[in-house]
């Protein structure tokens, strides 16, 4: 098969590759659409993954082409969005069904070979049946939609809140779709340019370039970069709650002014990490059902879309900032 194989920082080459071999309980997708997620760019180009060589990406969805045990033969042929994180189902989390806090955790795309690729080898319970309704388009978005529903769900939100994203990337604004749908009176996204601002005014959301002075009593934190997380305090209201979302880009300091603004507004800081799954009331199963309903609406990210062999293309865009569209996706 053909795939993209990371064989160290910087060193991503697309080759002939052996096709996945299976091993009981697993399945072999074949990949029809993957996404670049914003994570992917410094795994790829600064910081590494767990071990080379490595295949990335862990947004993808694709069709079932074999299955190694009989038990599991009903999925051949089905399409399915895809679950990254594999579960050790043994820690306390685990034993909860809180498998998105596994202390021991496998992972698609760093931790063992993921999407960008013709094939992937995929453990069965981590599949997930898409209905004709649901485009490879949108099997590609299950990931970071599920990620975004997952981080408003910790937010708590209340009927008539006012609710402000700080980011404008897929999975913020996203989030912000999320929020609304979720009874916030008021859904406001913070981003640093006017580059965003119809493709969050198009799903009915506010858009702020400068929101100083105004206080939220739900705020998410979408960026990871330290100017973010400050003024994402400063931005939430008195009694507030604070979502953590974006990946740290280095270390954090706080100075005693920003960390006295969280006792005085006696606020509730929290963080997120990826996305429920496994259950009825699954943040996937949430967003599955939703994209069958048409929300929420995902033709406003206005994807970009690339050809398997032209993904360092994509990977250069979204590395040296010349975005214009708010996703990339591969189509294999």
């Amino acid at each position: 098969m053909k795939a993209y194989v990371l064989h160290g920082i910087g060193d991503l080459r697309y080759e002939d590759w052996p096709v996945p071999e299976l091993r009981p309980g697993w399945a072999l997708v074949k990949v029809l659409a993957a996404g670049i997620c914003g994570s992917d760019i410094p795994r790829i180009f600064t910081k590494g993954t767990y071990h080379f060589p490595t295949i990335p990406g862990h947004e993808f969805c694709g069709q079932v082409e074999a299955v190694h045990d009989e038990t599991d033969s009903g999925w051949t042929g089905k399409r399915v969005g895809v679950y990254p994180l594999i579960p050790c189902k043994k820690c306390p989390s685990c034993q909860k069904g809180q498998y998105e806090t596994c202390e021991h955790y496998d992972y698609l795309g760093s931790r063992r070979d993921g999407g960008f690729a013709e094939y992937v080898a995929v453990p069965v319970w981590n599949l997930i049946e898409l209905p004709d309704t649901v485009s490879d388009i949108q099997g590609a978005l299950l990931e970071p939609a599920a990620v975004a529903l997952h981080a408003v769900r910790r937010a708590e939100i209340r009927s008539g809140d006012s609710v402000c994203v700080v980011g404008t990337g897929a999975i913020g604004l996203l989030a912000g779709q999320w929020a609304k749908l979720s009874g916030a009176g008021r859904v406001v996204i913070k981003g640093r340019s006017e580059a965003k601002r119809g493709l969050a005014e198009n799903c009915g959301l506010e858009y702020r370039t400068n929101a100083s002075g105004e206080q939220f009593d739900r705020v998410i934190e979408a960026v990871g970069l330290e100017a973010a997380l400050v003024e994402s305090i400063n931005l939430t209201a008195p009694d507030g709650r604070l979502v953590l979302m974006g990946n740290p880009d280095g270390p954090r300091t706080l100075s005693q002014d920003t960390y006295w603004r969280i006792l005085r507004k006696q606020l509730t800081l929290t963080g997120t990490w990826n996305s429920s799954f496994g259950g009825e009331n699954s943040d996937w199963m949430r967003v599955r059902a939703a994209m069958c309903e048409g929300t929420p609406q995902t033709n406003f990210l206005n994807p970009d879309i690339q050809k398997l062999p032209r993904l360092k293309n994509g990977l250069a865009k979204m590395k040296d900032k010349q975005m214009n569209v708010c996703k990339i996706i591969v189509k294999v």
